[in-house]
């Protein structure tokens, strides 16, 4: 007899032998660079905090504070009743940061990535220009949407061209990310842009990993590349990597974000996220803007670390980002190869299939403004000592 759960089992069986399978690992102490979980204490470079503020007490009072002004949530959608004060005035510093008319926050990157795609490209005779490595969110997106979505390899603007110039579609969206979370590049923003306004096509920008980072003052990745605010670019940004905090927004003109609040069901159809974290966002927005120091510092790490590992066995993926890659290749070394590390007291995880390519396994190797030099020189060692353990 058929048994739905042995199915289950089953899967997972498969998963276990391909060196695919996940595990939840709590931990017993904030987002810091020094973490404990049970009886271990690991350095980790496990975290988006790409500034060091998702610990910082500025953040911590002004949550607080934000939850004695306004309650512990925002009690409906924000079209309801659940858009508050909080919300409206970081929306509106959002959008003055960043140079946009206008922001809608959402409670979390993946919905505000299923609000914009699936409404702009909502119809069968229009089409989606999407990146090969785009993140989950985007993909689901344009899943969402029953519009033909056309995938271009990565980074590669002839080839786009291609297809945007065969396309008869009625309407046209460009989608990338602006860092690409698992290599740690970043997007040719310019290039895309000069795509766009060329075939008259929307583009959609996810900075999840750019925003407080790149750029000046932290404003992101289209400051980064020289490209100012367009009404036919809509960014969207969160508040759980840099910020520190969480959340997301979408930045775009007027008339994008009017029509994305009457007509986006992952806006429309979810709860408001607690007023006290839109409070604790605006202090984040005000230390991202003063963060020149802490950017330069995370700049400098990045070069001294990968000055430190030219010598592995492994290559180091080309990235002037905070996301260093350690291409592994097979699943199950790249597994062994983080548990080495973990029993020398530093956690970077292995990522696998599907969040990567097959054959394209990889420790991703997460660098903070809350590490110092000694941080790096010690995953630095624990890396070459794993490189020779497991020669």
């Amino acid at each position: 007899m058929f048994s739905p759960e042995n199915a289950l089992c089953s899967e997972l069986s498969s998963l276990f032998a391909q060196g695919l399978t996940r595990k939840l690992r709590a931990l017993d102490t904030p987002c810091l660079p020094l973490v404990r979980a049970g009886e271990e204490e690991l350095l980790s470079f496990a975290s988006n905090d790409y500034l060091g503020l998702a610990a910082h007490p500025t953040l911590a009072r002004a949550l607080a504070d934000g939850a004695l002004a306004w309650g512990s949530g925002s009690g409906a959608s924000h079209l309801i009743s659940g858009h508050l004060k909080p919300h409206a005035l970081l929306e509106e510093a959002l959008a003055n940061f960043l140079g946009f008319p206008r922001c809608l926050t959402f409670s979390s990157g993946y919905l505000a990535n299923l609000a914009v795609t699936p409404t702009l490209a909502a119809g069968r005779d229009d089409a989606i220009f999407a990146d090969r490595l785009n993140h989950a969110s985007l993909i689901d997106a344009a899943r969402l949407s029953r519009a033909r979505q056309q995938r271009y390899p990565h980074g590669d603007l002839k080839a786009l061209q291609r297809l945007l110039s065969a396309s008869k579609a009625k309407t046209k969206v460009i989608v990338t990310d602006a860092v690409f979370s698992m290599d740690g590049d970043i997007a040719p923003l310019a290039g895309l842009w000069e795509l766009a306004e060329q075939f008259d096509a929307w583009l959609v920008v996810d900075d999840a990993h750019g925003f407080g980072v790149l750029g000046e003052r932290g404003a992101g990745s289209l400051s980064y590349c020289g490209l100012p605010p367009h009404p036919g670019i809509i960014l969207m940004g969160t508040l759980g990597k840099a910020a520190g905090v969480g959340g997301a927004f979408v930045a775009a003109s007027e008339t994008v974000i009017e029509y994305l609040l009457n007509k986006a069901r992952s806006f429309i159809f979810t709860t408001a996220q607690p007023p006290a974290l839109a409070v604790a966002a605006l202090a984040s927005l005000h230390l991202i803007s003063e963060s020149d120091a802490r950017r330069a510092h995370l700049r400098n790490l990045i070069r001294q670390l990968r000055a430190a590992l030219s010598a592995l066995p492994w290559p180091l993926l080309p990235s002037a980002t905070a996301i260093q890659p350690v291409l592994v290749g097979d699943n199950q070394t790249a597994l062994s190869l983080s548990e080495v590390l973990r029993k020398r007291g530093v956690w970077v995880p292995a990522i696998r299939p599907p969040t990567v390519p097959q054959g394209m396994a990889r420790l991703r190797v997460s660098l903070s403004a809350a590490h110092n030099e000694e941080d790096v020189t010690r995953l630095a060692k624990a890396l070459h000592e794993a490189g020779r353990e497991m020669a």
